[in-house]
């Protein structure tokens, strides 16, 4: 429904098993595998996509501009999914450790990034202002 009825492209679709994460949207500010949760079950909660995580006027958020800065973006498929899973995480702590901020990603997978740039960029925003 995202991507062909609404037209939220970002959201991309990988597994159709809530295996991979490429689809990972919020719910209530809960991350959530899109391709396993039916539309109805989500009627009138708050569904934030990552075409939602730029900042007012449009720019970049500080963890996409992260993302950008440490080269955490190389194909852009799992980027979407990997943003949002830690847009929520980043949302419950004001810090966190690369072992932490690892077991966050789990249920993402990468195939280009090895995920130390992803690790690196998520500790660049928070040490962001």
């Amino acid at each position: 429904m995202l991507r062909e009825d609404l037209r939220l492209t970002g959201t991309k679709r990988g597994c159709d098993e809530g295996e991979c994460g490429a689809c990972t949207v919020l719910v209530d500010g809960q991350a959530v595998d899109a391709c396993i949760v039916a539309a109805l079950s989500v009627n009138g909660a708050r569904v934030e996509t990552v075409e939602g995580l730029a900042e007012p006027g449009g720019e970049l958020g500080r963890l996409q501009r992260a993302f950008i800065e440490a080269g955490a973006v190389q194909c852009g498929f799992c980027t979407p999914g990997l943003l949002m899973t830690l847009t929520a995480f980043l949302r419950e702590r004001g810090s966190a450790t690369p072992d932490e901020i690892r077991e966050a990603i789990a249920g993402n997978i990468c195939r280009c990034t090895g995920y130390s740039q992803i690790v690196e960029a998520v500790q660049m925003a928070l040490a962001a202002p």
